[in-house]
């Protein structure tokens, strides 16, 4: 048995107050045992460390877990995070790699849990990205895990679409990763059977539209809700009021304002505000736990907020760029703001500080970026011409290598909540509400999934200085505090200096074996309400 000795130097990230905590961690077999034994800080371990265990240590960082800031060493083994400890004494002697982080912050490995790659559109048109080009871009703004899409075209079989989209990941991917599933027909053959089997196979989230030509009516979600409880599958909306956005898309168009600047009117704040609501509705309805994607208005937010105040499962994200950008961003000459196009449109800056409070308070529990690339030129963004009107745009812009960057200078090197928050919304929290076994933090026994990060290195973004195939970078100009020096996954490094090592296909796909998400009860003292099934719920209403 080997006995590590973790020094947690715990932070409430609001209050600032510290305290601090002295435990050892029993380790058998590079296995957690039942035992936790407390003792005096100071006081010297009885039992030797088997230093020899170690393949890598990550030695003198500043370390965020879950339990609070620590400064100390990792020492890694067969991929996994074996001992966190100051110091981890002795160990640099037999130990094959030692990575310097003294000065610097050690988090968890960002997780993504929203990223178009590899995968047509609803417009017909596939991303700029592959799973080669879009995982390299992950991996070099710090991320280690991200979940994509694998999205049903109409009439197609949704075993197929999953083979076929597996294949491209795994010939491709050099990080980790799962799938949500995007149910556009539930009409296809043998859907039901398909989706209960995929669902166990380890597919625990799917993805359904309220808007666009990919959309479900009522009656299908509520379908795939019903199936998706009964076989246990987190169900993510895209939340917008079609009806809404079409009347004020052909009033714009009428009037002959097509411009990209346009493009926000034409997705009104009032249609995610109705969706929003009517999705949490479905959900308390059914008992059926729902993630809503990219909340973007202070009225969303507090909508989600009500709703699990009354216990309602549900949970809701919001993107770097509802918390960074204006719609001013896309009033730019000709057709230039078309690189910011994006749906939800981005909002306004009171918009931005109710998400940080919602985000604070807990009523949003994740920050993703949206990857939607899709390069500016004739086979993306301009790919109507070079007088298309903003309904004839691709939406998205490209967001995986810069999510984790941006939000680490606002949070870690300017105070917006802090290192805990930051680890917590980028990577704890998505783990956790996806279901990615030992995935999202720094603990023994997690797969060693680390990024390094210097806080006094800064840079400025250029025009085209990604690592994805977008051909430009949306945050251009824009200066970073912090950068991330060095990425670990599964305790290899892939990425140290800006240099990138990883090869096309070393990223594994994360089997999801349980529903992470369950219906919530009681929020914030509310009264705890009764754990009733769906068909308990609808004999209530009807007998």
């Amino acid at each position: 048995m080997l006995v590590l000795r973790t020094d947690l130097r715990t932070k409430n990230y609001r209050s600032g107050l510290s305290g601090k905590v002295d435990t050892m961690l029993c380790v058998a077999k590079f296995g957690l045992c039942s035992t936790l034994h407390q003792r005096n800080i100071g006081q010297k371990c009885s039992e030797p460390h088997l230093s020899s265990m170690f393949d890598t240590i990550i030695a003198g960082g500043r370390v965020v877990t879950p339990d609070g800031v620590v400064d100390a060493d990792i020492g890694i083994k067969n991929g996994r995070i074996a001992a966190i400890e100051s110091p981890l004494s002795g160990a640099e002697s037999s130990v094959t790699k030692t990575i310097s982080a003294h000065g610097h912050w050690v988090m968890p490995g960002g997780v993504d849990a929203h990223a178009h790659i590899e995968q047509m559109s609803g417009m017909g048109q596939m991303n700029a990205d592959t799973f080669e080009t879009a995982t390299r871009s992950a991996a070099m703004g710090g991320t280690t895990s991200v979940i994509s899409f694998a999205a049903q075209a109409a009439g197609e079989p949704l075993a197929q679409t999953v083979e076929q989209y597996a294949h491209r990941a795994a010939r491709g991917a050099m990080i980790d990763h799962a799938f949500h599933l995007t149910i556009t027909d539930i009409s296809a053959e043998n859907f039901a059977e398909d989706l209960g089997k995929l669902i166990k196979q380890g597919h625990r989230s799917l993805k359904i539209f309220t808007t666009y030509n990919i959309q479900l009516s009522d009656a299908d979600i509520l379908e795939v809700m019903t199936l998706a409880r009964k076989h246990g599958a987190l169900v993510c909306v895209h939340a917008e009021n079609d009806a809404l956005i079409v009347h004020a898309k052909q009033m714009l168009l009428d009037a002959g304002k097509t411009e990209p600047r346009h493009h926000a009117l034409s997705h009104p704040r009032m249609a995610e505000i109705e969706a929003i609501e009517r999705m949490c509705r479905f959900a308390e309805f059914l008992d059926q736990p729902v993630m809503i994607f990219h909340v973007s208005t202070k009225e969303g937010a507090a909508i989600v907020g009500a709703a699990r105040v009354r216990g309602a499962p549900v949970w809701a994200e919001t993107c770097t760029h509802y918390l960074f950008m204006t719609s001013s961003v896309l009033d730019k000459p000709g057709l230039e703001g078309a690189k910011w196009m994006c749906s939800p449109p981005q909002r306004e800056t009171e918009d931005q500080q109710a998400l940080w409070k919602a985000l604070d308070e807990g009523v949003l529990q994740l920050i993703s970026s949206d990857h939607a690339p899709y390069r500016y030129d004739a086979t993306g963004k301009l790919s109507a011409g070079p007088d298309a009107g903003f309904h004839q745009i691709a939406n998205g812009l490209p967001g995986l290598e810069t999510r984790l960057p941006i939000l680490f200078d606002a949070m870690v090197c300017n105070g917006q909540l802090g290192p805990q928050a930051f680890a917590n919304l980028t990577a704890t929290a998505p783990a956790e509400l996806y279901g990615l076994p030992r995935k999202g933090r720094i603990a023994v026994g997690m797969d060693a999934d680390v990024t390094i990060w210097d806080p006094d290195k800064s840079k400025s973004y250029g025009p085209n200085d990604l690592h994805d195939n977008v051909g430009y970078n949306p945050w251009e100009g824009r200066n970073i505090q912090g950068w991330p020096v060095a990425v670990l996954l599964r305790g290899m490094l892939i990425m140290q200096d800006d240099k990138f090592f990883a090869q096309p296909g070393s990223g594994k796909w994360i089997n999801r074996p349980e529903l992470a998400t369950r219906p919530l009860n009681s929020i914030q003292g509310s009264p705890a309400k009764d754990s009733w099934t769906g068909d308990e719920r609808i004999n209530a209403t009807f007998n």
